[in-house]
């Protein structure tokens, strides 16, 4: 027993370390690692997270901030909403001219619209973006340049929140000014060095042949559609034009919540709920958002169970306002559907158009020749066909024909000249 426990074990030890178990245990990873896998993870953390906010903070903020939610504040988040989802859908339409693919304004507000309601409404937050950026590569023929477009419109949204993130942080009072401020030197020296890498193997001259082609033609993209002249001025306007939207929807969020703080108390505190948005980790959204507001509110003495509602409140709002994006699909599908109702309908036969009487012709113009008189042609009338005249036609000329034939014409007889 001994023995064979001990081949066993052995067999199962060299079959654990053949190659073919460890190709498994390779395939085993990748799919740990493979999208979906990583999106049930995002949201089993987001889930944590608000779980943990419910059981230390209990439930009554939220209850809290979706009492305070009234009618002029929804139209307001509808306003506020319509102007940033057209300046992205601006910006969209820029990044994708840049790199060569056409994309009318008014089909990209209805494609940003649905999008940031499935972000909202599924898991992950970033499905929406997902599905447009599929739909557009396909409606266009080429779906990398499609994803690429909506890949570099969302990295120029989150450039623009990090920017300015960061110069509020460093310069205006928050819970996080003095730890900004002691990373900020080390991370501008990092990035110093690493551009004084990238221009000193420019200046070398590098062989063009160790840079892949792919990584050529992805920053040659990059430039054409965030950093050229006919697209660069217009991606930065809308990406300041919708920064600042979020912003008022969170100063909104605010008011609705009752927090007494000003403009300037609350922009640091908006702009770490947002830059924690950016975060995969969430349920369409909520999660890091309701965490990060909790704490900034409670280390800037506004309590963290107002910060909670704010985050709330916040998270409504902007339910609400990419609630147009659910009337997209509907529309166009009933639209399509009438459109395969037309084409699919019997066209009608079209009635025989009657043809017009000799008499009712117009006269043509007078016939002259020189200076003579005018002669006038006269108007050909109708042709009479009835099956009386013409019985009586049909015999006389039947009659007519027989080679010795003599019909008495005006009362005088036959004679042998008339044979």
């Amino acid at each position: 027993m001994n023995t064979d426990t001990a081949e066993a074990a052995a067999t199962d030890t060299t079959e654990v370390s053949s190659p073919a178990d460890g190709g498994g245990a390779r395939r085993l990873l990748r799919r740990l690692g493979g999208p979906a896998v990583r999106t049930r993870l995002c949201t089993l953390a987001g889930v944590i997270i608000l779980g943990v906010l419910f059981w230390r903070l209990g439930t009554g903020a939220f209850l809290d901030g979706l009492r305070r939610i009234d009618g002029p504040t929804l139209a307001a988040a509808l306003g506020i909403g319509l102007v940033t989802t057209a300046f992205s859908a601006w910006r969209w339409a820029l990044v994708a001219r840049g790199i060569g693919i056409r994309l009318p304004l008014v089909p990209a507000v209805a494609d940003y619209y649905r999008a940031l309601f499935l972000n909202a409404a599924l898991p992950g937050g970033i499905l929406g973006d997902v599905h447009r950026a599929v739909r557009h590569g396909k409606d266009a023929g080429d779906l990398g340049r499609g994803v690429r477009a909506v890949v570099l419109e969302r990295t120029a949204g989150q450039l623009a929140l990090f920017a300015a993130g960061g110069a509020v942080l460093l310069t205006m009072p928050s819970p996080v000014r003095d730890q900004v401020r002691h990373a900020a030197p080390p991370a501008a020296l990092g990035l110093l060095g690493a551009c004084a890498v990238v221009l000193a193997l420019r200046m070398n001259g590098a062989p063009s042949g160790r840079k892949p082609t792919a990584v050529r033609a992805m920053l040659a993209e990059a430039r054409q559609g965030l950093l050229s002249r006919a697209a660069g001025p217009g991606v930065l306007l809308s990406s300041v034009v919708v920064l600042a939207g979020y912003v008022a929807m969170f100063v909104l969020a605010a008011d609705v919540a009752g927090v007494g703080a000003s403009v300037a108390e609350l922009l640091p505190l908006a702009l770490l709920a947002l830059l924690a948005m950016s975060l995969p980790l969430n349920v369409g959204g909520w999660g890091p958002r309701e965490g990060v507001a909790a704490w900034a509110f409670g280390a800037a003495g506004l309590g963290a169970g107002r910060g909670l509602t704010v985050a709330v409140v916040y998270g409504v709002l902007s339910l609400v306002a990419s609630l147009p994006g659910a009337v997209v699909p509907v529309a166009r599908w009933y639209a399509g559907s009438r459109d395969r109702a037309r084409s699919s309908a019997p066209a009608a036969p079209e009635a025989p158009r009657p043809r017009p009487r000799t008499s009712e012709l117009p006269a043509g113009p007078p016939a002259s020749d020189g200076p003579g008189p005018v002669v006038r042609i006269p108007r050909q009338l109708p042709e009479v066909r009835s099956e009386k005249y013409a019985s009586k036609e049909s015999a006389r000329a039947a009659r007519s024909s027989l080679p010795f034939s003599a019909v008495p014409s005006e009362g005088r007889p036959m004679t042998p000249e008339s044979v």
